[in-house]
């Protein structure tokens, strides 16, 4: 499907914030695969579709997840606007006409990570995080230029923090976040 198609529906059923996120992440996408020699578009297609079924109510993400069997573990149940990863890689996939298992993998894991990523999983996964329209996350800076220097540095130093914002707000952590973080701690 034709980008311009994508972000024209992507922009009528977004918020006008996440419309402007998922460009960032798009744009921010672009600029690591360059940086690590990964394909542009690729790249890009990815982050444009990362958050696509983040408009989804969390009844709509459980009903879906259901009708299509997909597992949703108790971290997901507690907390189902995580779910959003793994049915973005449906709606992109079935709505958006992407085949490439890649983008959809990487549409999947962009929210928790997970061990042994491939690079385009890391790419996604850091550009949700440091693209220009987010300013909340400590030490941002220095993350941003981290990630240009070691992804996988930058992922150790993203999902330490994640960890930390989670259990500071006493939040459902998905136990996938602190694996994918032992993972790359070890690495």
């Amino acid at each position: 499907m034709d980008k311009k198609i994508i972000k024209k529906r992507l922009q009528s059923v977004l918020k006008p914030s996440r419309y402007e996120h998922t460009l960032g992440v798009e744009y921010t996408a672009a600029c690591l695969a360059m940086r690590y020699g990964y394909d542009i578009e690729k790249a890009e297609m990815a982050g444009l579709l990362h958050d696509c079924a983040k408009y989804l109510s969390d009844k709509k993400k459980l009903s879906m997840c259901k009708r299509k069997k997909l597992k949703i573990s108790s971290a997901e149940k507690k907390n189902p606007g995580l779910l959003h990863a793994k049915l973005g890689a449906v709606l992109a996939k079935e709505k958006y006409k992407i085949k490439d298992p890649e983008i959809l993998s990487a549409i999947t894991w962009h929210t928790t990570g997970k061990p042994d990523m491939t690079l385009l999983e890391k790419i996604i996964f850091v550009a949700d995080y440091i693209e220009p329209n987010r300013n909340q996350a400590p030490r941002l800076d220095e993350i941003r230029r981290l990630a240009f220097m070691g992804l996988d540095e930058c992922l150790v130093m993203i999902l330490k923090q994640t960890l930390e914002y989670l259990e500071e707000k006493g939040a459902q952590m998905d136990p996938m976040t602190y694996e994918t973080y032992q993972y790359y701690t070890k690495k």
